[in-house]
């Protein structure tokens, strides 16, 4: 549950919640003794809470003593606590750790592209020349199929802090992306012929990969709620799987309601189904608090928790983590031996140095506000030049906006002329199944300076027969 969230349903004040959640990280041996804790400056950003709350939670932690504050160097787990014995799940605590597109660059509004503009290469080149450099003895065996053991250690840190998902290390598991998570949960967890259900319009990778595992889809509209449950269960109530994106719908970018994921889980419990959550880009939030996960409401061991750093760092990492349910722990161990799925340990030490000296957050947070300011660079040259053929809203997160054409126009025909002109605005028809949708065209703003914002929606006017 997210901090907003549990302040309005419960009397605890907000720093009280968010004490309770790290406490309970440290007491599961999720935060272990040592971590460093992000900034409250950083902290408060993701949670989009004042930065006094964070303050004063860590104020009771420093108390307590479950937390040394460190001045400049911020806030660490106290490092005495090594020796206590970390409260686990007994499932989770049994496993233990193995030995441990483009040519030419993105183009313009080209969908699922961060600001690579922005990203701190040289940074990263340093961290990555260190490991190098060092090279441990524990990188020259064959490695964990699994992935690297700090990197999923800090993962679980910060999906705890940040997405209220608590799991143990051992529960994560590092794969070649969102699609190398994916294709390894049908692999493991489906037969030919399985109904599966997708959001109709969804992720179009998606349903190709459940397509290509032999499943039946299962197209579920979605409307301002998200993905109509209801509608699901008069179609396929027996389906094996379901695949969401709850936090921030692709390509709507609306979120799935409460009622309705607590029906979702419902479902999922009573019909022995999993679910698979893609938490693709819930950092890149605008307005409001993040959304909780929907693993975090998971009581029954149902759903599989799939993130990626292709959104948040850069594609090229193909990067990606599945957080599985204790009950699937040992049998994705196994099979993972099979089908290799993480990639070398370079990769993985750099990001896991990157997350544990804290710069995760940092570039998260200053991300979100570069992304902020070009989002209303594109929404407003939109509204200036093209404010009769296209209409667009500012999204309250993700990376693209949904600019609606006429109902007669072609948005295929539209994105088709654009990337002759090395443009390349998404349509939104290719998404849809089932569901017959207003044509719009999908427009990537993070990818996309401020000082280029009207340029390039001229040349789309131009060029697009807009």
């Amino acid at each position: 549950m997210d901090l907003a969230a549990a302040a309005d349903a419960a009397p605890a004040p907000a720093y009280r919640v968010l004490y309770q959640r790290i406490r309970e990280a440290i007491l599961a041996g999720q935060l272990s003794a040592g971590s460093r804790l992000p900034s409250t400056r950083a902290l408060a950003s993701t949670l989009s809470v004042a930065r006094g709350t964070v303050e004063a939670a860590y104020e009771l932690l420093v108390a307590e003593g479950f937390v040394v504050g460190r001045g400049a160097a911020g806030s660490v787990v106290n490092p005495q606590l090594a020796g206590t014995r970390p409260v686990r799940r007994d499932t989770a605590a049994s496993v233990a750790p193995s030995a441990g597109r483009q040519a030419g660059g993105p183009l313009p509004l080209q969908n699922g592209t961060p600001a690579l503009d922005a990203f701190p290469r040289k940074l990263w080149a340093r961290l990555s020349a260190r490991q190098a450099r060092n090279f441990p003895s524990a990188a020259l065996p064959y490695q964990d199929p699994a992935g690297w053991w700090p990197l999923r250690a800090a993962l679980a840190n910060y999906l705890a802090i940040a997405r209220g998902v608590q799991c143990a290390p051992e529960q994560i598991m590092i794969t070649a992306g969102y699609q190398g998570a994916l294709a390894l949960a049908a692999k493991l967890l489906l037969q030919p012929g399985d109904e599966v259900w997708h959001e109709d319009p969804g992720y179009f990778f998606t349903r190709d990969a459940l397509l290509l595992a032999r499943t039946t889809i299962v197209p579920v509209p979605v409307d301002a709620q998200g993905m109509d449950v209801a509608a699901g269960l008069r179609r396929a109530p027996a389906a094996r799987m379901a695949v969401v994106t709850p936090s921030h719908q692709a390509p709507l970018g609306v979120a799935l309601s409460l009622p309705r994921r607590l029906a979702l889980l419902q479902w999922a419990a009573e019909h022995g189904a999993w679910i698979v959550e893609d938490d693709y880009d819930s950092e890149l939030r605008y307005s409001g608090a993040p959304l909780p996960a929907l693993k975090s409401l998971d009581q029954q061991g149902r759903v599989l928790y799939a993130g990626s750093f292709s959104k948040v760092l850069f594609p090229g990492l193909r990067l990606g983590y599945l957080v599985l349910p204790d009950a699937l722990i040992e049998r994705f161990t196994t099979a993972s031996t099979l089908w290799w799925s993480a990639h070398g340990w370079l990769e993985q030490a750099t990001v896991a140095d990157f997350m544990e000296q804290g710069h995760f957050s940092r570039h998260v947070r200053q991300m979100r506000q570069l992304y902020a300011a070009r989002r209303m660079a594109l929404v407003e040259a939109l509204q200036h030049h093209l404010g009769g053929y296209i209409d667009a809203v500012p999204p309250a997160g993700g990376m693209h906006l949904l600019g609606w054409l006429r109902p007669d126009a072609s948005d295929e025909a539209c994105a088709r002329d654009a990337r002759n002109h090395r443009l390349a605005p998404a349509a939104l028809t290719p998404w849809c199944t089932e569901v017959r949708m207003r044509p719009a065209l999908l427009l990537n703003f993070t990818n996309l300076p401020v000082e280029h914002a009207a340029q390039t929606v001229r040349r789309l006017a131009r060029v697009a027969g807009l």
